[in-house]
């Protein structure tokens, strides 16, 4: 049975739990929750939660992916006005399920040519394109035409990275439960040592044409359901689809300076084709932890310095922690609290080449407690800065 065929059966908004006016973002939401549910490694020897796991999965690849959605949607509405049913048939003699005539439970013949009307406003050239792999005009049987093939949906999972390793780039190993190419048949769906063959009443076109009276109309090929080769000896693994669900463990390079929130491509690595077709994209979304030390600004890393009065006021080189190790920093005589010392090309790595900078911002530390010599030094210091006119808050709040 062609994809297609196998949404007429399905409410994959009821599969998800969702509204079938139900966000993106809800979808997201309510799979991620239902996955993490019924997840077979959750769930070991429950064949049952594996099934609800492989349904859930199919409609979420559908409802995620915004054509497939559309095309869904589509076909509901029409079979929801009586004008096409999931055995294919409808009235008005027209194949491929499509009544003729104007009125309730039919269309305006126009329509095919027009693109008005429809169910719910549907554009019905892009429904007979979405049902049968083109527009709406017809295709001779036998025509060279492949059928249109319908790569993999993407998938997205998440990783959690240590802040240096994010920024100085590291490999992950992650873990993925999707629907994969057949190890089997590698993903032909024939067994092993056999092939698909074209089809004969197709050509491999995966369509055959009918006439109706002055119209020709275009409908999958109903001995290879639209695929354009027919598999005598199916798979024992995957029952001839060439797909099964199956953990897989994926080594993922992670490029210098990624930031939380992030997303990482790996072309080829979603959802497996059906029957060969090429596989959809996996898309990790990197979550960074906060560091003790140090917090970024773009390229730029930042870090709180503490240093004393005496520090300031009288100058120091001081050793600041970087992420390769440590540098002496030289704090000139004089330094205002809270200021900022910028250390360049000690930040973040740029896959460009070269790094941002390192602010080191100073903050004074109070003692908590001075002994009987430092307290009488401090109040002979008080009594010196006092003679020398010397006032911090001259000019302050008048």
């Amino acid at each position: 049975m062609a994809p297609q065929r196998e949404w007429l059966e399905r409410d994959f908004y009821a599969d998800l739990g969702v509204s079938s006016d139900a966000t993106a973002e809800q979808i997201k939401k309510a799979y991620r929750k239902l996955a993490r549910e019924l997840h077979p490694d959750a769930n070991p020897g429950d064949t049952a939660a594996e099934e609800r796991f492989k349904r859930v999965s199919e409609a979420h690849s559908v409802l995620a992916d915004d054509e497939k959605r559309k095309e869904y949607d589509e076909m509901r509405k029409l079979m929801a006005g009586g004008r096409y049913r999931a055995d294919g048939t409808g009235g008005g003699g027209f194949p491929g399920g499509f009544s003729g005539g104007g009125g309730a439970g039919g269309f305006d013949i126009g329509d095919l040519f027009g693109g008005g009307g429809g169910a719910g406003g549907a554009d019905l050239g892009d429904v007979f394109g979405g049902l049968f792999g083109g527009g709406g005009g017809g295709r001779t049987r036998g025509a060279s035409t492949s059928p249109r093939q319908r790569r993999g949906n993407d998938l997205e999972t998440e990783t959690t990275l240590a802040f240096r390793d994010a920024v100085q780039g590291t490999t992950v190993q992650l873990r993925v439960t999707s629907p994969s190419p057949c190890t089997n048949c590698h993903g032909s769906g024939a067994k092993p040592g056999t092939s698909p063959r074209t089809c004969a009443s197709c050509s491999g076109s995966g369509f055959i044409s009918r006439d109706q009276g002055h119209f020709g109309f275009s409908e999958p090929c109903p001995d290879c359901q639209g695929t354009g080769t027919k598999i005598d000896d199916p798979c024992r693994d995957c029952s001839g689809s060439g797909i099964t669900v199956r953990p897989r463990t994926i080594n993922v390079r992670v490029p210098q300076g990624v930031e939380d929130g992030q997303r990482i491509r790996l072309a080829g690595q979603g959802e497996a084709g059906r029957r060969g077709a090429p596989s959809g994209d996996l898309y990790v979304t990197v979550h960074v932890m906060a560091d003790k030390v140090f917090s970024r600004n773009g390229n730029d890393l930042k870090v709180e310095l503490p240093v004393s009065f005496s520090e300031l006021v009288l100058g120091a080189t001081v050793s600041v922690p970087t992420l390769d190790g440590s540098v002496g920093v030289k704090i000139p005589a004089g330094t205002s609290d809270g200021r900022t010392l910028r250390l360049k090309n000690r930040g973040v790595p740029k896959r460009a080449g070269g790094a941002g900078d390192l602010l080191v911002t100073v903050k004074v530390s109070v003692p908590s407690k001075l002994d009987d010599s430092a307290t009488q030094a401090l109040k002979a210091y008080a009594e010196a800065e006092k003679a020398s006119g010397f006032d911090p808050r001259d000019g302050w709040a008048r």
